[in-house]
């Protein structure tokens, strides 16, 4: 509470780390309680805790998002609790580097069902509820990678290219309810990401043509975004030109930049 009023609620997911714990943090010291989900739960107490001791009613909610149906069952769970969500922000995601043909088939399903089925799934349980109220705002965290065909990293910016084309399309369907739809795109970003796609050796993570940004950054611009209502934010610069250049120039141009940045994934038959 603040004074009287109730303070705004937030859901965020992959909040354990990362971009979804500096989110976390950045939407409690602007006045929101949370509802924070991961699968770890030892990281989701102890970011609750820390919310707490700066005002915030912090609730955890343990959930494996790569799961099927894993989205739909979040979303009673939230139900359940009984308080309208205001903010959704769906973070929770991973990718995964390497040559497509040689990807573990189980480790692909669980991404697409992550990045794609799960943050589909709870978008579509949250959003009724804030068009019924006419206000609320929704988050939806993609990736530079959304902007240009990836080799060596093929399904998961194929995943990220769907976040952000279903994040515009519904922005657009929903201008007129009071309710908003933020993609953000970032980069590069300190945030344990790399290491579990397995990426950190690729030349992205090593360039320094491309900062590197901090999950703090990121979440600092994002907060900006999302209160403003804006459709898409690329952080940085430079993550601009970069992700803006694969709309702009011919493929002859793109698959160079991208090898740049991911290595050569090329396969030869043995």
């Amino acid at each position: 509470m603040q004074g009287n009023r109730v303070r705004p609620l937030a859901v965020v997911t992959g909040a354990s780390s990362g971009i979804g714990a500096a989110l976390a943090r950045e939407l409690a010291r602007h006045g929101h309680d949370l509802i924070l989900t991961a699968r770890r739960a030892t990281a989701l107490e102890s970011l609750a805790a820390e919310l707490r001791t700066a005002g915030a009613v912090a609730s955890v909610l343990v959930a494996d998002l790569s799961v099927p149906g894993a989205g739909r069952t979040l979303a009673r769970d939230i139900e359940a609790l009984g308080r309208d969500v205001d903010v959704l922000i769906n973070n929770a995601g991973f990718g995964d580097a390497g040559p497509f043909v040689e990807a573990d088939p189980d480790r692909i399903d669980a991404m697409l069902e992550l990045n794609v089925v799960a943050l589909t799934a709870l978008t579509r349980a949250m959003l009724p509820g804030m068009v019924r109220r006419g206000h609320g705002r929704v988050m939806l965290v993609s990736s530079t990678a959304a902007f240009q065909p990836g080799p060596n990293m093929a399904a998961y910016c194929a995943s990220k290219a769907y976040v952000l084309s279903f994040g515009e399309a519904i922005a657009r369907e929903l201008r007129r309810t009071g309710v908003t739809v933020t993609t953000l795109c970032p980069g590069a970003t300190h945030s344990g990401f790399a290491e579990a796609a397995r990426a950190a050796s690729l030349p992205l993570y090593r360039s320094a043509v491309v900062p590197t940004m901090t999950s703090e950054q990121v979440a600092r611009a994002g907060y900006r975004a999302l209160v403003r209502g804006r459709p898409v934010l690329v952080t940085g610069v430079v993550n601009k030109l970069v992700a803006f250049s694969g709309s702009i120039f011919p493929r002859a141009v793109v698959w160079p930049v991208a090898k740049l940045l991911l290595g050569d994934a090329t396969v030869t038959h043995k």
